[in-house]
């Protein structure tokens, strides 16, 4: 590209309302401010980008994502890069932590494809009714009041849906009567696809958790994560290392089957927050397998999520 900036491929009228705009092998993502916007006119923008962006050869896909203003509820989304990195578990046990230091919380879990969230907190089986046309979120032995696709399907069902139908199954999860939740913890799937361009796009969160494991695999994915958020104007509370350090059950011995400490250098390279480390121990696989996640207890296996929950309670209440 002859030009360092992408946003001088569009003319000065579009290029006002793109906050950022990125094209990588192939990709281009423009997000746009669309405050103040009325449909026609968001639909007229995203159809002029798209037009002139599709006929640069560099180009083979654009997405356009108009970012939302936010909403009175808080919105703190939780993603990684790659999958298998413990998210869901992590999510599930930040809920409760912050439900525990007095905030009104609530998680959404958006992985439509592989939803976990009923089982981690015990209430798998459990159908929510609709009121108004709104979802009723579904209550949790833990406290946790939950709204995920798993409540919806029958389990082990397998989804083969498109972009636009995970996107309007994100909307109704969201878009719930919340009653008095003023917290909102939505659990992402993997990746940058097209429910986190539509979370973008109708629900700009306050902010954002990244969850890695130490791996440099993982920390490569986890940083793309990043990317999209910072381009959607959406800060980073910090970075979570999880699976980090192994405890022997007979001898005692910690060893790091997944290395330890890449994803504290990682922040500190990427000049973001570390929030902490949370050990891979049989245990949290268990307790989360039955519908007991670690931080409902006092233990040391909760104190790692307790203490990264104090940093983000503390993050919220900065934010004024």
């Amino acid at each position: 590209m002859s030009s360092t900036d992408p946003k001088a491929l569009l003319p000065d009228s579009l290029a006002a309302r793109v906050s950022t705009l990125t094209i990588k092998e192939g990709r281009a993502i423009a997000i746009v401010d669309a405050a103040g916007l009325g449909q026609q006119e968001r639909d007229d923008i995203e159809r002029a980008i798209t037009d002139i962006l599709g006929q640069r050869e560099e180009v083979s896909e654009t997405r356009v994502v108009m970012t939302a203003e936010r909403t009175q509820r808080r919105i703190i989304a939780v993603g990684s890069g790659k999958g298998g990195v413990g998210k869901s578990t992590l999510t599930a046990n930040l809920a409760i932590a912050l439900a525990r230091r007095g905030r009104k919380v609530g998680l959404v879990d958006a992985d439509i494809y592989g939803p976990s969230q009923p089982v981690i907190l015990g209430n798998q089986g459990s159908k929510p009714v609709a009121r108004d046309k709104k979802l009723e979120p579904v209550d949790s032995p833990v406290g946790i009041p939950v709204l995920s696709m798993g409540h919806l399907v029958e389990p082990g069902r397998a989804l083969a849906w498109r972009g636009p139908m995970a996107g309007n199954a994100l909307a109704q999860l969201i878009d719930a009567h919340w009653g008095d939740v003023d917290t909102l913890l939505v659990d992402l799937p993997p990746g940058t696809g097209d429910v986190q361009l539509t979370m973008l796009q109708r629900y700009k969160p306050m902010g954002a958790v990244l969850v890695s494991t130490p791996q440099d695999l993982a920390l490569i994915d986890a940083a793309r994560a990043g990317q999209l958020f910072d381009q959607a104007e959406v800060p980073v509370i910090g970075l979570i290392e999880n699976m980090a350090g192994y405890a022997c059950p007979h001898c005692g011995e910690v060893s790091d089957p997944f290395g330890r400490g890449g994803v504290e250098t990682a922040a500190g390279r990427l000049d973001l927050p570390f929030l902490g480390r949370i050990p891979l121990d049989l245990a949290i696989r268990e307790g989360s397998d039955r519908g007991q996640p670690p931080a409902c207890g006092e233990d040391a296996l909760a104190a790692p999520f307790h203490e990264i929950a104090a940093k983000v309670d503390a993050w919220i209440r900065a934010q004024g």
